[in-house]
């Protein structure tokens, strides 16, 4: 089932996700709602909060994406990226390797708002899989940044608060008609309850 994303100036996107500690047959059917809601909005990376869950949780799936190279290693080795793909993360932690790099990024619960953005090239990341199984990795690339991206999300973090100050200065008029979107939209919600 295709969820709602939530946008910008809803507070669930400031909320801290709860660490999950099994996994329930509820679960999976969010996780496999999180995955058709991404893939219909063209995403590739969706976290719990996104869709109004405050859980630690996020999917991600990089393989459509031809034009901007991930990197992988399991156990000290290469790998294609792909073949983690489609990604649940559950518990994630994740651990920088390596100095910033500037680059690109958009959110589906900021439409049409992108900016540069800095976060380290590559790190390590320890989490569960969509079974509860562990997961160790490093990656690099856009793999990387996908994932520092929905990390913050689960942490109540926006990519907006990563901006630098000119950038958040340029794209205040957009962040604030959109964040007055959102809260007229939950105030006409809640008088119909």
């Amino acid at each position: 089932m295709v969820l709602e994303v939530v946008q910008y100036g809803h507070p669930i996107l400031r909320q801290k996700g709860r660490r999950i500690e099994r996994i329930t047959p509820d679960l999976r059917q969010l996780i496999a709602d999180m995955f058709e809601t991404m893939y219909a909005a063209h995403g590739i990376g969706l976290a719990a909060q996104q869709v109004g869950q405050a859980l630690q949780l996020t999917v991600l799936d990089l393989r459509d994406v031809t034009d901007r190279p991930s990197t992988l290693e399991l156990d000290g080795q290469p790998a294609d990226p792909a073949s983690l793909m489609p990604l649940v993360l559950i518990n994630p932690q994740i651990q920088p390797l390596a100095p910033e790099v500037v680059g690109p990024e958009g959110c589906l619960s900021f439409p049409d708002i992108y900016a540069d953005i800095a976060r380290p090239e590559k790190i390590e990341v320890r989490a569960l899989d969509g079974e509860g199984r562990p997961l160790h990795f490093r990656c690099g690339g856009l793999l990387a940044r996908a994932i520092q991206h929905e990390y913050d999300h689960l942490q109540g973090i926006l990519f907006i608060d990563r901006m630098d100050r000119a950038t958040r200065q340029r794209l205040q008029p957009e962040l604030e008609a959109l964040q007055a979107r959102t809260r007229a939209r939950l105030a006409r919600a809640a008088a119909r309850t």
